[in-house]
């Protein structure tokens, strides 16, 4: 089975100490968890093996008005200008940064897979299996997981490389959502899954 790592929203906004996000506590719990350390050991295990890798962010024009969510927390993206288009904080972390020819997805809501080319790019290419994990657990971990099973694609969601402000958010999708909808691994799985091809 084509397997595709998906590495979501690891963006300056969400993972930096200076970003809007992660100036809140996010960025914190992502160094704690070793999210950044263990996303690179499975990027890097995935360019030797070949496998297709995907990087998806969230960007907005400076308007917003590509953003359709009236959502509560828009309301604080939006008045923090928040993931801004070709600003800092839609800039992949150092860390796990794209090469060239590795797909850049940049989305305006949770769910990667809503109007952008990404469900198109994985069917062209013959994926079939997603590794995956980011920032944040419940939200675009989760969306992008309960899709991917919806359409057709294994997700495997990579423990360690995600995190959630609230740690029983992370917790409650790895242990009662994630088994339901695909399978849960981590970092040292993947790794070995790589190498093994």
């Amino acid at each position: 089975m084509k397997s595709a790592l998906l590495l979501l929203d690891l963006q300056n906004e969400m993972v930096s100490h200076e970003g809007k996000v992660g100036a809140h506590g996010l960025a914190r719990i992502v160094d704690e968890r070793g999210v950044l350390v263990n996303a690179k050991r499975c990027l890097e295990a995935a360019r030797a093996a070949g496998m297709a890798v995907v990087h998806v962010r969230l960007g907005f024009r400076p308007d917003y008005a590509d953003c359709l969510s009236v959502a509560a927390r828009i309301g604080g993206l939006k008045a923090n200008r928040a993931a801004i288009i070709g600003e800092f904080g839609t800039e992949f972390h150092p860390e796990v940064a794209p090469v060239e020819g590795e797909m850049i997805i940049t989305k305006q809501c949770v769910n990667p897979f809503f109007n952008t080319a990404l469900m198109t790019w994985l069917m062209q290419n013959g994926i079939k299996r997603l590794y995956l994990g980011g920032v944040a657990t419940h939200l675009v971990v989760e969306s992008t997981a309960r899709f991917a099973d919806d359409a057709g694609f294994a997700p495997v969601v990579i423990e360690d490389i995600c995190a959630a402000p609230n740690p029983a958010l992370h917790d409650h999708f790895i242990t009662m959502i994630a088994p339901a909808i695909g399978s849960v691994g981590n970092t040292a799985q993947f790794v070995a899954a790589a190498n093994e091809g």
